[in-house]
Formats: structure tokens, C-alpha cells, sequence
């Protein structure tokens, strides 16, 4: 039996394709934090081509959102859609090599949970700065922060170290969590709730601690999550990636339903050296999906989903070259 040319080639890819897939190996690491154990996985990578920028003593370290959110960018126990694991083997094909990290009490970093009355924001910040003193002692000489959602503010203040020459903003919010709180729970509670979280998240916001919070309330503002959200309230992204002069690069899916395309243009007026990069049917989870909430659950549940086709091309891009990147 022939072969028509067009199978042919089809089976070639494939096996082109799955020969990549099959170079891509993660090394994990382990990391001591004041006697806790922090976890995450290194991908070495790709040698430079003849006549190519060799890019091994530079490295992109991926900061997950909020929640219990792992090193792949899912958020347990429910939503897995590997998007950040897909971005960085994705990136080492450019040369650059990529560590992603379980946050700390997630994942396989679980054993190094705090009591969460006892968690605070710069707590996150602390352990990034902890890993890029690891990464540099294992030789990367460039640290690049690629940080997605509430990642980003913590690699907004991860960047102050030396060894970070430039950050990834991907879906970051420009505006205080306590404002984009209330805009969700006026969106998608009713009227009667949002007026009372409002009521209480004001309170946060001013450093307080609230004792009575309602039963239907209790899951958000526990007394025992309270100080970690005073923490995080009090932090503006906007006012803090002004005090970077790093480049950075913003990127913002045109159909995210929890941060718009304005906090992404807050984020770029406001950072010294910005490029903002909108991708058309791109959502939260950085994969192509449109319509609303209901339309878009199976991309955040959705693990073999493939992300949308121009973004590892676009972080690729301005991870070898931060300071030339030019955005189209």
C-alpha cells in the first residue's frame, strides 16, 4: 500500500515533534528555607545553533498566582491546565533555560506550609529572592522574573535583586487586590454580599483586623486569612513597578475575564521600561478561549489544552533580548 506525499509528511512532523518533546527533561531541585524544604524543576536549555547568542548562563524563573497554585501553573486540587509548564519547555527550545517552583504549602513544597495566620505576602517574595540566590549559585549569571497573575506582583518585588536583568508581567493586575476584589464580587455576588465584603475589605485595607464577618463571607475573610490580606492590600503594582528600571514586558489576553486590558496598560504607563503586548483570544490560563465565565471553565480544566500559539514565541523573543525587544 502507497503512501499518498501528504501522510508522508504528516508522519514526519510527528515524529519530528515528538523527538523535541522527548529532549525536554526537567531536573528537580530542592531548596532549604530556614529548615523548609521549597521544590521545583529546572529545564536545561536547548544548545545555541552555529552562529547563535549562547544563552546558558540565563535562566527564567516562573512565579505561579494566587492560591494553591504548582510549579505547572495549576490550581489544586481542580483546575490543571499546565500552562506555565507548557510556556517553559516551550522557552528552552530559544536556549534559555527555565525553573519553575511548587509555591510554599502546595504541591511538593506542602511540608513547608506556614499556619496561615502566620502568612504574609513578602513571605512569597522572600522565597523567589531565596531562589535566585539558588539559581546563581548554580552559575545563571541572568535572572529573568516571569510572573503570571498575582505571581507578578511578587516578581515585582522579587526584582530588586542584582541578578535580575528583567521581568515578565503575563495577566498581572495594575490596581490593588482589594480593588479587583470588589469588582469581582460585584460582578458575580449579589448586591447584598458585594455591599458587605466591600464594607469589610475597606477594613483590611486600613490595617484592621474584622471579627464579625458573615457565615456566606467566612471562606474569604477568616480571621485566620486576614493578616495575609492586610499584607497584600496595602501593595499597589502600578506605583511598585514604577520603581523598577529593568525592561519588562507586559503581556494581556484580550479575552481574560479576572484582569483587563486596562490593568495591563496601568502596569506598562507606570514601568520606566515597558513593552505591552496584547494577544487577541488569549484568557487567564493563557489559552485561546472567548465568552464568559461558563464558556471559558474547560480551558482551566483542561490539562492537554495546548496554550495559544503566539505567546512562547513572544517571551522567547524578549528573554533573548530584553533591552532590544520591539513589540509588534
Amino acid at each position: 500500500m502507497k503512501m499518498s506525499l501528504t501522510l508522508i509528511l504528516s508522519v514526519l512532523f510527528t515524529l519530528l515533534l515528538n523527538a523535541q518533546v522527548s529532549e525536554i527533561k526537567d531536573e528537580d531541585v530542592s531548596l532549604v528555607v530556614e529548615g523548609e524544604i521549597l521544590k521545583g524543576s529546572i529545564t536545561r536549555g536547548a544548545p545555541a545553533a552555529a552562529g547563535g547568542k549562547d544563552l546558558r548562563d540565563r535562566v527564567a524563573l516562573f512565579i505561579s498566582g494566587s492560591g494553591a497554585s504548582d510549579r505547572d501553573g495549576n490550581s489544586l486540587p481542580a483546575m490543571q491546565n499546565n500552562s506555565l509548564k507548557y510556556l517553559a519547555h516551550a522557552i528552552t527550545r530559544s536556549g534559555v533555560s527555565t525553573l519553575r517552583v511548587d509555591k510554599r504549602g502546595v504541591a511538593a513544597s506542602k511540608d513547608a506550609g506556614l499556619k496561615e495566620e502566620d502568612l504574609r505576602f513578602q513571605t512569597y517574595v522572600d522565597d523567589i529572592t531565596s531562589w535566585i540566590d539558588f539559581l546563581t549559585k548554580r552559575g545563571f549569571k541572568e535572572v529573568i522574573l516571569v510572573g503570571h497573575s498575582e505571581g507578578a506582583l511578587v516578581a515585582t518585588l522579587a526584582a530588586k535583586h542584582p541578578s535580575v536583568i528583567s521581568m515578565v508581567s503575563l495577566a498581572g493586575a495594575g490596581r490593588p487586590a482589594s480593588d479587583i476584589l470588589k469588582e469581582q464580587l460585584e460582578k458575580n455576588t449579589p448586591e447584598n454580599v458585594s455591599v458587605l465584603a466591600a464594607g469589610i475589605i475597606d477594613q483590611l485595607v486600613a490595617g484592621k483586623k474584622v471579627e464579625d464577618v458573615p457565615v456566606m463571607l467566612q471562606s474569604l475573610f477568616r480571621p485566620s486569612v486576614q493578616p495575609y490580606l492586610i499584607s497584600w492590600f496595602q501593595l499597589d503594582p502600578a506605583k511598585e513597578i514604577a520603581k523598577l528600571n529593568i525592561p519588562v514586558l507586559v503581556i494581556q489576553g484580550s479575552t481574560d475575564i479576572q484582569i483587563s486590558e486596562q490593568d495591563a496598560k496601568l502596569i506598562h504607563q507606570s514601568a520606566k521600561n515597558s513593552k505591552l503586548h496584547i494577544i487577541k483570544g488569549m484568557n487567564h490560563v493563557l489559552k485561546k478561549a472567548d465568552g464568559g465565565r461558563l464558556k471559558q471553565q474547560l480551558s482551566y480544566l483542561s490539562p492537554d489544552l495546548p496554550l495559544i500559539e503566539s505567546l512562547a514565541k513572544t517571551v522567547s523573543k524578549f528573554l533573548e533580548n530584553p533591552e532590544g525587544y520591539v513589540s509588534k
